[in-house]
């Protein structure tokens, strides 16, 4: 599923420039796209961890 994630942002991003460079541009493949892409980088930041603890912000918080 990890390189589902990848796929879905690699054809995203040539549909989207496929789609950006001819004269007659179409915006459904266009949105299409951009809509594959995003799918992606939102799966792909779903499983990334966040930085900031709860627990250590409340505990600096109660020092000051």
């Amino acid at each position: 599923m990890k390189y589902l994630n990848y796929i879905l942002i690699l054809v995203g991003a040539i549909v989207a420039i496929y789609a950006k460079t001819g004269a007659n541009q179409n915006q459904y493949i266009l949105i299409g796209g951009i809509i594959l892409l995003m799918i992606g980088v939102y799966r792909i930041s779903r499983n990334i961890p966040s930085k900031t603890n709860d627990d250590n912000d409340n505990s600096v918080n109660d020092s000051l």
